[in-house]
């Protein structure tokens, strides 16, 4: 059996065996370094090679330009509409003139919503002789009222509702006895109006608004027209009409006479009140639709018109302005209620012997104390709709 030639010795360790073979050399000369174990975490595939950057080419550069360009226009397009939308009714409002309603003396307590007193005035000022004509007003001098109507602007989650007060009601007039409800405007303007409505009401009117029969038709007509359905064939001489059953659009004449005729109306002052209410709607809904508000001289026409036979309380500003608009608009969309005070009597005899329009009492004060209360209306109450009257 073959030993090794070198067999170790005790008591001295292992020697240490070096290769003293000759590296192998490259074809060009020098050793082949031996492999070198990778270094922790260091991968072994070679380093990429550098990429130059890519070079954008000119006509995609003019593209993203051009893009740049066209949305700082849009937004330089739609700051200046936002800024005209807001400068136009800021600058009509300039116009507005303002009256002295604020009554003298002890007055309801103020409480929670908003109450806006409402009124139509048909006063001639700023009508033409032929404009007189056009409309059939006539030129009778002096200041009464057409419309009376009391807005409410809920705090508490109700709807907007709208009230009114036919211009025929028989009330107290503080310091006059009683009377015919537009007589208080007639003897003390909006102050003894105001004062009469928060008397006999118990509410607190927080804003007052008034506008003209002039101003009337210009409004209509600056929005051209506006859609009616007319409930029955109506010809009235002393209105200037000659409306058609049915569903049509109404000029500023035209409206006008609808609004104002009573005489040939079998529900006489509280069927005007109806229709009163129902222009109303319509014109809110026509003067909000994108033809008044997207067209600029329209929305400008609309706001002008509105503003020059406007006139406002002193102690009322623009966003009471605002919020008599959206209850307006919120009953033309049946999302507000359109009620009339309720009534026991259309032909109540006075001590003077004239007709007039007599309250249900407890009716009445039962529908003034939701609103003094803010209470939450979703539904008409009792006795605040007519049947035979225009309520839509």
């Amino acid at each position: 059996m073959p030993t090794d030639p070198t067999p170790s010795r005790p008591g001295r360790d292992d020697a240490y065996v070096v290769d003293t073979r000759r590296r192998p050399k490259r074809p060009g000369g020098g050793a082949i370094a031996p492999p070198r174990r990778p270094e922790r975490g260091r991968s072994d595939a070679p380093a990429p090679e550098p990429v130059d950057a890519v070079e954008v080419p000119e006509r995609q550069r003019y593209r993203w330009r051009k893009g740049r360009l066209v949305l700082v226009a849009l937004l330089v397009l739609l700051l200046a509409w936002v800024g005209f939308m807001v400068w136009v009714p800021m600058h009509a409002w300039s116009a507005v003139n303002k009256v002295d309603n604020i009554p003298d003396g002890e007055r309801p307590v103020d409480t929670s919503g908003y109450n806006y007193l409402l009124v139509g005035s048909d006063s001639r000022e700023g009508l033409t002789k032929a404009q007189r004509k056009k409309y059939a007003t006539g030129n009778a001098e002096g200041n009464r009222t057409d419309t009376i109507m009391l807005v409410h602007v809920s705090e508490s989650g109700g709807k907007p509702v709208m009230v009114s007060l036919p211009r025929d009601s028989y009330v107290p007039i503080p310091g006059h006895g009683s009377n015919k409800i537009n007589a208080a405007y007639s003897i003390g303007g909006p102050k003894l109006l105001t004062n009469t409505v928060e008397q006999v009401t118990g509410i607190h009117v927080d804003g007052y608004v008034e506008i003209g029969l002039g101003g009337f038709a210009n409004v209509v007509d600056s929005v051209g027209g506006v859609n009616l359905c007319v409930p029955r064939d109506m010809k009235d001489k002393k209105a200037g009409i000659d409306l058609k059953k049915g569903c049509q659009t109404l000029d500023g004449g035209n409206a006008l006479g609808y609004v104002r005729s009573r005489y040939e109306d079998p529900m006489g002052d509280i069927g005007r009140a109806a229709r009163q209410r129902q222009f109303l709607g319509a014109l809110m809904k026509k003067a909000a639709t994108p033809a008044t508000v997207l067209i600029p001289w329209r929305y400008k026409d609309f706001a002008d018109a509105s503003a020059a036979g406007l006139a406002v309380g002193t102690g009322t500003g623009i966003m009471d302005a605002v919020r008599v608009l959206q209850a307006m608009r919120s009953v033309s969309n049946d999302e507000g209620l359109s009620l009339s005070v309720p009534t026991s009597d259309l032909s109540y005899r006075t001590s003077a012997g004239a007709l007039a329009v007599k309250w249900d009492t407890e009716r009445a004060k039962a529908l003034f104390g939701a609103l003094k209360n803010d209470d939450p209306l979703t539904e008409p109450p009792a006795g605040t709709t007519v049947r035979g009257a225009t309520n839509s």
